[in-house]
């Protein structure tokens, strides 16, 4: 106390003018250090390898295809973006190409040997179901899911003829460094549909386990649907609400065809399965609701279910997030959604059936304490412009 008394006695005698030149250089200081500190832990994706840009698929005859190049709709993007900063191309209409399926499903896959069959199997019957080139068109002559406006009175399908539309689908497996039979199971799977079908299920190899968000991304970068949706692979959401999402997209769609819909669980809140989970992870899951909605801004933190693990694109909506994304973990969901608020992208909640799947993989203590840092981290680094659009 003494001593605290001195200091101020001796700061007294000092003039006013270097007092504030010193605090003035110690908050700088501090600044530039938290912005050191702040480069220093934002995560920055590694760029993918050659290896990673290709795919196997199971031919008609039942071989294996290995190396095949991935068609990606960013890489175009990025060079028509350079293009136009440098003054050589103003065409904004060859942004991104047309699809050629209507439906395309991303779905992360570390270490699922056990569970993806289950989930491609379901997946795959309601595809086909729905979107397969079977599938006769409706009584109007459009493809399943295809609504006849928006919310706002407009929406891109209706300006093409049925014949010009998309059909049929695909799936990107999307295997995050697996080291077990992750690969083996999805193109045994797809040889076991046969030549019909067989082909539209693609599979990816990371050569390193990035997380669930860069699988996620690396997937949306490949896409060549109309409309794309990742889905976990333990099959807890369920296909039969994919429609759902459709509708809910389109309904949204805004003037330029971009739209999100997001699968919610919110309405689940209070049921068995819910209730049934320990007091630890119900505390941590309202916790994590409650520091979201302090960091994210209003649009982003209005949606009740960030996390659920089955949310679909437009198509037009992907330029204006998958490039900028930089989280790899359990927190990309919100990069995702905090995207589309700054590009003003409408999002739809859609409620979907869920159920508890064992074998997840999600650390519940210490996931819960890296997605909240994983937020801070995220919500720093683009309000002080560490990461920046292209």
């Amino acid at each position: 106390m003494e001593c605290f008394q001195q200091i101020v006695v001796a700061s007294m005698d000092v003039p006013l003018l270097l007092l504030i030149l010193f605090f003035g250089s110690t908050f700088v200081g501090i600044c530039v250090l938290a912005y050191f500190v702040l480069f220093l832990v934002a995560p920055i994706p590694r760029l993918p390898t050659r290896e990673e840009k290709s795919f196997r698929f199971v031919s008609s005859e039942g071989d294996v295809k290995l190396n095949q190049q991935l068609p990606c709709w960013q890489d175009r993007y990025k060079a028509h973006r350079a293009a136009e900063k440098e003054g050589y191309l103003s065409d904004p209409k060859v942004a991104i190409e047309d699809p050629e399926v209507f439906m395309s499903v991303v779905v992360p896959a570390y270490n699922e040997e056990d569970r993806l069959g289950v989930m491609l199997t379901e997946a795959v019957e309601h595809l086909e179901q729905e979107y397969g080139y079977d599938q006769p068109p409706s009584l109007d002559g459009k493809v399943k899911g295809i609504t006849n406006g928006t919310a706002n009175g407009t929406n891109r399908h209706t300006s093409h003829s049925s014949s010009q539309k998309p059909r049929g689908w695909e799936i990107l497996i999307v295997s995050d460094g697996s080291t077990d039979r992750t690969i083996d199971t999805a193109l045994e799977f797809a040889r076991n549909l046969g030549a019909k079908s067989s082909a539209s299920i693609r599979v990816i190899s990371l050569r390193e386990n990035r997380g669930k968000g860069g699988a996620v991304t690396h997937g949306m970068r490949h896409v060549r649907g109309d409309y794309a949706v990742f889905a976990d692979a333990d099959g807890a959401s369920r296909f039969m609400d994919l429609g759902k999402l459709v509708q809910a997209c389109q309904e949204v769609e805004d003037e330029k065809g971009r739209g999100i819909a997001v699968g919610s669980r919110a309405h689940l809140v209070g049921s068995e399965a819910v209730v049934k989970r320990s007091f630890l992870r119900n505390f941590l899951m309202h916790s994590f609701h409650v520091f979201l909605r302090f960091l994210t801004p209003p649009a982003t933190a209005a949606i009740r279910d960030t996390q659920c693990g089955f949310k679909l694109f437009s198509r037009p909506s992907l330029p204006y997030i998958i490039p900028y994304m930089h989280s790899e973990g359990w927190i990309f969901d919100v990069e995702m959604l905090m995207l589309a608020e700054s590009a003003g992208i409408p999002v739809a909640e859609v409620p979907v059936a869920w159920k508890e799947v064992k074998g997840s993989k999600l650390n519940v203590l210490w996931d819960s304490l890296g997605m909240a840092w994983g937020l801070a981290v995220l919500r720093a680094a683009w309000a002080f412009r560490i990461y920046k659009s292209l």
